[in-house]
């Protein structure tokens, strides 16, 4: 172990994990929130975090006027990415401007939601690091619509796909007539209490 007035501290690495974390997380939070979703179109892929203010009592431990805690983070991808047909370096697109939209109409159909109740910040990202960007966010905030309520981000199944189980967002947020389609295997009791104990 060094000894001495000066010992040596490990070199500061940007490229650390936890360093690139920290570094997402804070520029994410320089934007100011906005209404979901936000009323002019704008070019861009990336992250983005949801925030909630209204009054259902089993999200009494993230709702806030001020953007604190947000309930749900995800990613916008340029079309085209999963199958490597995107440039590494391109932002062209409304992909996070029309992702925002998608969430802001599942919202608007669930009967216990109001779309004036969220509201965002998203963060404009270079396609390659969206993905791990998203990652940061979710394993720093761990926001109830990631690790205890699946389904807010999913899309139709189809008609083929009923033997899917229905997602717990909707159990707990009824609404979306594509979710009615699929079995519950769980009780809007039971979803409840599992959001209440990760509040402990």
């Amino acid at each position: 172990m060094p000894t001495g007035v000066n010992a040596v501290r490990d070199a500061y690495d940007p490229l650390d994990y936890t360093n690139l974390a920290r570094s997402v997380v804070s520029a994410l939070l320089e934007n100011q929130p906005v209404p979901l979703a936000p009323p002019a179109p704008f070019e861009g892929s990336g992250v983005y975090a949801i925030y909630y203010s209204g009054k259902l009592p089993f999200y009494s431990h993230v709702s806030s006027k001020t953007c604190e805690i947000p309930i749900y983070v995800g990613k916008a991808v340029p079309e085209g990415a999963r199958k490597g047909r995107q440039e590494l370096g391109s932002t062209d697109g409304t992909d996070l401007f029309r992702r925002l939209g998608q969430h802001a109409r599942s919202i608007e159909q669930a009967e216990n939601l109001k779309v004036n109740e969220f509201q965002c910040r998203y963060l404009i990202v270079v396609p390659v690091w969206i993905t791990l960007a998203e990652r940061f966010l979710i394993s720093h905030f761990q926001p109830i619509w990631n690790t205890v309520i699946d389904g807010f981000g999913n899309h139709d199944p189809g008609k083929g796909r009923i033997d899917m189980r229905r997602p717990r967002w909707d159990i707990v947020h009824a609404g979306r007539a594509w979710a009615k389609r699929l079995k519950a295997e769980e009780t809007e009791q039971e979803v409840v209490a599992l959001i209440r104990r990760a509040q402990k």
